[in-house]
């Protein structure tokens, strides 16, 4: 009885805790909608857009960061179904796949550079391309460290309570700034 009162009491901790992570995902979410209604603003208003042809390793980077989000969901599979070892396997993938996803962005801004994008100019629509990817970027860095924090609690045997609600704060904020991303290389592709 008393351990059943304890898991409850775990329980209900962990909802304050996952709410804050909601509100950042909403806090997060009106901040890029912010970024890019300004961009269309500046494209109304001056009648042009940032005119480049995105680099192509952005694709790249796009589908890296969809794999990863699949490892995720499949990691969570796992830890639902009790096996730890394949739990730990996808982590540690979905862990790499976000620092390619980083390395990616780097190399899309090193080609942005080399095409004479840089980022301040006279065109706000090229810097806000800068913009709305490094922040995207310190999202992603902050998404590493929850997968770690899921990372950290399997290897040291944490309850099942513990390490369900560290994977389902993992998975909420990394398959919303996979969803982000998707939405703003879409945005930034249309709006060229």
């Amino acid at each position: 009885m008393v351990s059943t009162m304890q898991q409850e009491s775990v329980a209900f901790n962990f909802k304050p805790k996952k709410f804050v992570v909601w509100l950042f995902v909403v806090s997060s979410t009106i901040m890029f909608g912010g970024w890019t209604s300004y961009y269309l603003v500046f494209m109304a208003s001056k009648g042009k857009g940032h005119g480049l042809v995105l680099p192509e390793v952005f694709t790249y980077s796009t589908a890296v960061l969809v794999l990863s989000s699949v490892c995720l969901f499949m990691a969570a599979r796992a830890l639902k179904n009790g096996d730890v070892t394949k739990q730990r396997m996808l982590l540690w993938l979905t862990f790499v796949l976000g620092i390619v996803f980083g390395v990616l962005q780097f190399q899309g801004w090193v080609g942005l550079y080399q095409t004479g994008a840089v980022l301040v100019n006279n065109n706000a629509a090229i810097s806000m391309i800068y913009v709305v990817s490094g922040f995207h970027l310190l999202h992603i860095l902050a998404g590493l460290g929850f997968v770690m924090g899921s990372l950290i609690g399997s290897y040291r045997n944490v309850s099942p309570e513990v390490a369900t609600y560290r994977q389902d704060i993992t998975s909420i904020f990394w398959h919303f700034i996979d969803i982000l991303w998707i939405y703003l290389y879409v945005f930034l592709l249309l709006n060229s």
